[in-house]
């Protein structure tokens, strides 16, 4: 293991220890970078070599991001220095970057959907007025041979898959003559097939030679993908595995070593961790729950806005004390479902009930006197009341109510007494609950909503990517609030989640959203995530 300053002197791929270069294809040597308040990157240095994959791990805030945004040319750094290919350079915009092979892929495509694969590549690759496109076949073809990939040069982007639309970012910064690939948590909107074919890729390109960074918050494909790890806290390098420790050290040891380094004397954060990432198999509790079901949709519709596809005669039913998972590619339905069953969209077919009493035309407000819940996505844009105090924020939907109001009069004791024992129960960390609550990071807010919204009996819970964008210790956290809820409350739990290894923690059955319709519902069961990943694509 590496301590904070070394820089490794020389690589060693954990394939194949002869392929790799004695000088590293790029070197962060003593990286610093301050914001007001803030040292994102505290003294970083880290090595990355041709013919490696170096994954990146940390939780949120830890400068995984600064320190990529300083090698890809965003930032410039306060102090320190980069080497490509042992030479020092200074990396000034983002264009100086591309022209010293850093090719950035982010987890979102930046294509242009209306335009065509070849399209797409062309855009700003070639100078003049006439294009080769023959040679840009041509050259595509080449690509596409090399990473064992098939996608039509012709089809529009907008009409691929997420997998296949990465695939060609991928090509895109091959085509603009990356050596060096930063691949930004590349498998959190794929399907398992997409990751699969993710990895064959990677695989590829590493036999090629690139080097390639990998920044992930998943423990096992970084084990499974990586030969070198890195991990960041509190804006230092808390240390690597490198190769050697690979070829000689049980996965578990490593993984042990990892979150040890990311959570240092905090074990029991480290132990939970460790059984989310193991527990991805299914739990079913048929005989365990109630016959009677608290939340039923018959035949749902919903218009969607704009380009959104809407949601298209949904139908299933969800008991108390079950958890159902809602998987898709994100986009499909999900955020208009969540915002029809919790009142905010008007359905216009079909029906939505609550233990029985059809509720399709009866108010936010009156479904929430009758249990149902609704945790947002949209945590800073509709969660929350940014410029109010955590203590209100907490109670921001009991206005008007006793004993947090009398005869109109705010019970500020009350309040904050009952703010107190929440945030104590849900761990929020702010200094005081009276500051303003826009002012806690993320994971902080996304503990405030949970808070606010299981507060007082709540039945049916509908959870929108509950732990998107969270830490480790925070998923964690909000993971087993959700089980526990379930199993030992028996609030029934929508989950609408990207993560399918939060679907496959969580849920008892999964349903599969495609193009606005339910595809299929599964029971989550062993070998269950090729069916999953089929449904996600269109299969039945």
């Amino acid at each position: 293991m590496m301590n904070e300053q070394k820089v490794e002197d020389q690589g060693a791929s954990r394939n194949d220890d002869s392929s790799t270069a004695m000088i590293p294809a790029v070197e962060l040597i003593n990286i610093t970078k301050s914001f007001p308040g803030v040292l994102a990157n505290d003294n970083i240095s880290l090595s990355v070599w041709s013919g490696e994959v170096h994954c990146l791990l940390g939780e949120n805030g830890a400068g995984k991001s600064t320190l990529m945004q300083v090698l890809s040319g965003m930032y410039q750094p306060d102090s320190g220095m980069i080497r490509v290919n042992g030479r020092e350079v200074r990396i000034n915009s983002p264009g100086e970057a591309l022209e010293l092979g850093m090719g950035m892929v982010y987890q979102h495509p930046t294509l242009v959907p209306v335009f065509s694969v070849i399209e797409n590549l062309l855009l700003g690759s070639q100078k003049g007025i006439t294009l080769d496109r023959q040679g840009a076949l041509n050259r595509f073809e080449e690509y596409a041979s090399l990473l064992g990939v098939e996608i039509d040069p012709e089809s529009l982007v907008g009409s691929l898959a997420l997998g296949q639309q990465q695939q060609v970012e991928i090509i895109k910064a091959l085509w603009k003559g990356s050596s060096v690939l930063i691949l930004d948590e590349p498998t959190s909107m794929l399907t398992p097939q997409g990751i699969e074919e993710l990895k064959e890729v990677v695989a590829q390109l590493k036999k090629s030679g690139l080097a390639i960074i990998f920044i992930s918050h998943k423990l096992q494909e970084t084990l499974d993908m990586g030969d070198r790890i890195s991990v960041l806290r509190r804006g230092k390098l808390a240390g690597s595995i490198e190769p050697a420790v690979f070829s000689s050290t049980a996965n578990s040891e490593i993984q042990s070593m990892i979150i040890e380094m990311m959570f240092g004397e905090e074990t029991d954060i480290a132990e939970s961790v460790i059984k989310v990432e193991r527990q991805t198999t299914g739990r079913s509790r048929e005989s365990d729950l109630p016959e009677q079901p608290v939340l039923e949709l018959k035949n749902v519709t919903v218009k969607g806005k704009l380009d959104e596809v809407g949601v298209k005669g949904a139908s299933f039913s969800l008991r108390a004390g079950e958890v159902l998972g809602v998987a898709g590619v994100d986009g499909n339905g999900q955020r208009e479902l969540a915002e029809a069953i919790a009142g905010q969209r008007r359905i216009t077919a079909g029906d939505i009930l609550l233990n029985g009493v059809v509720v399709s035309d009866v108010s936010i407000a009156n479904r929430q006197h009758m249990g149902l819940r609704y945790i947002t996505d949209d945590r800073l844009g509709e969660g929350i009341c940014a410029s109010l105090s955590v203590s209100k924020n907490m109670l921001l939907k009991r206005i008007g109510q006793r004993p947090f109001w009398n005869w109109g009069r705010t019970n500020e004791a009350t309040i904050r007494k009952t703010a107190e024992g929440l945030v104590k129960e849900y761990d929020v960390r702010p200094p005081d609950v009276d500051i303003r609550c826009g002012g806690l990071s993320g994971g902080n807010i996304q503990k405030v909503l949970l808070a606010r919204e299981l507060l007082f009996d709540p039945k049916i819970a509908v959870y929108s990517k509950p732990t998107h964008g969270l830490d480790f210790k925070t998923t964690v956290i909000v993971r087993e609030k959700i089980k526990s809820l379930a199993r030992e409350k028996g609030v029934a739990g929508l989950l609408i989640s990207t993560d399918l290894d939060e679907i496959f923690d969580l849920s008892d059955r999964i349903a599969v959203m495609y193009q606005g319709q339910i595809a299929g519902i599964v029971e989550n069961q062993e070998g269950i995530e090729k069916k999953v990943g089929e449904l996600m694509v269109g299969g039945t």
